[in-house]
């Protein structure tokens, strides 16, 4: 097949050209004629393969040479900038360290810890929280920089923080499941801090992974800081008796809407808990009886009609005091048409900026572990909403670890 050398061919005489701001642009249908392989020349653009040298054509007519050699100062070529959105993943482009590996996590010590739990087997509603992680660390690629709130820049003040990456769990075995996930909290959390100054024990903020995942933070901040009162923002209670929910089989116990009745039973958690944007149904007239022996009070998702933003945060700090806290975040405490990609989504939730709010307002509390959990990006939309608000409620809960640091 031969070409002409002014630059069309009889085939490409059907091409639309598009004149945009001075150089011509090739339609889509060229574009598509050129990848088949139907090409060879340089027509407006398109390099010429067989040619030494390889020119563009502007809409004068005029071409003009591109070359490798032009003389360029290497130190002029960025390739910082924007680099936070390519190579490896991790949450807000923080540092990796295996935190599992003795050698590694000597080299690299860290104040918090980021940790993915990719688990999702003691779910009943829809599972997909297994890629969880992976989604929220996806949508978290462009935090950073100060706060327009606070303007604190979280990420970069006296602690190093950093993301472990997540814990190998299978999907199995519940039982195998669990027992990794708490010998993984229980090693991050052993590890010598980086500035041992200001605090001793290093804090994890957790990924979910299926709301079950908490009991095993639950038990590694008892192991380190002793009882915790937990700040529990649900559409659902979470307290439920096996019996009432799971009872099936001992197996079946432990699940999302148990974890927290197992916590309690354990003697993890103080009775100055609370429940925050709870409206999910019930299952037994019991239900409310038990979640108060649990020690949990409720703030109803309603409550923020009938009381407003400022006094949800004044009833939290009271009910937990001075103690040291544990902030639980199920994504599904958002109305769905915040956070359309979670498992038991029930409509009537909070706004994204309404529990935003409400973290930021619990400034001050000594925040002892934190996670954001039943995040399923199968469920999500096409702007990936509710991975970008998850992404920002962890770095929400960052924040409050490091405005307080706590001791042991």
């Amino acid at each position: 097949m031969s070409f002409r050398t002014d630059g069309f061919h009889p085939l490409l005489l059907n091409m639309r050209m598009i004149s945009r701001g001075g150089f011509s642009v090739i339609s889509m249908r060229s574009f598509v004629f050129f990848s088949l392989g139907i090409g060879g020349v340089v027509a407006h653009g398109i390099p010429h393969s067989s040619s030494s040298s390889s020119f563009w054509v502007s809409s004068n007519n005029k071409q003009h040479p591109i070359s490798l050699d032009d003389p360029i100062v290497d130190d002029d070529i960025d390739i910082v900038t924007g680099s936070q959105f390519h190579g490896l993943k991790t949450f807000a482009s923080l540092p990796y360290v295996n935190c599992f590996s003795d050698e590694a996590a000597a080299s690299k010590k860290y104040d918090i810890a980021v940790l993915g739990a990719p688990f999702d087997t003691a779910v009943t509603g829809r599972p997909g929280a297994r890629y969880g992680p992976t989604g929220i660390r996806i949508g978290s690629q462009r935090l950073g920089g100060f706060d327009y709130y606070t303007d604190e820049d979280a990420l970069h003040g006296w602690a190093t923080i950093v993301d472990c990456g997540d814990a190998t769990l299978t999907w199995l075995d519940n039982t195998v499941a669990f027992k990794h996930l708490d010998k993984a909290h229980r090693v991050i959390s052993g590890r010598p801090t980086a500035n041992d100054t200001v605090a001793t024990v290093p804090r994890i903020l957790t990924l979910g992974g299926d709301h079950s995942t908490t009991l095993s933070a639950l038990r590694s901040t008892f192991r380190r800081w002793g009882q915790v009162s937990v700040i529990h923002f649900d559409s659902h209670l979470d307290t439920w008796s096996p019996d009432v929910l799971g009872g099936v089989s001992d197996y079946a116990a432990l699940n999302h809407g148990t974890f927290l009745h197992i916590a309690h039973e354990e003697g993890l958690i103080r009775n100055t808990s609370v429940h925050a944007g709870t409206r999910g149904p019930i299952i037994t007239h019991s239900d409310r009886g038990n979640d108060k022996r649990c020690g949990f009070a409720v703030i109803t998702a309603r409550d923020i009609d009938k009381h407003g933003i400022d006094w949800i945060i004044s009833t939290i700090k009271a009910r937990v005091g001075d103690s040291k806290v544990y902030i639980s975040v199920d994504i599904d405490v958002l109305d769905p048409a915040f956070a359309p990609g979670t498992g038991t989504a029930e409509p009537g939730g909070w706004s994204t900026r309404e529990l935003l709010t409400i973290i930021n307002g619990l400034r001050g509390l000594s925040v002892v572990g934190a996670d954001v959990v039943e995040v399923s990006p199968v469920y999500d939309n096409t702007g990936e909403t509710t991975v970008l608000v998850a992404a920002q409620v962890g770095l929400s809960l960052v924040s409050l670890m490091v405005a307080k640091p706590v001791s042991d």
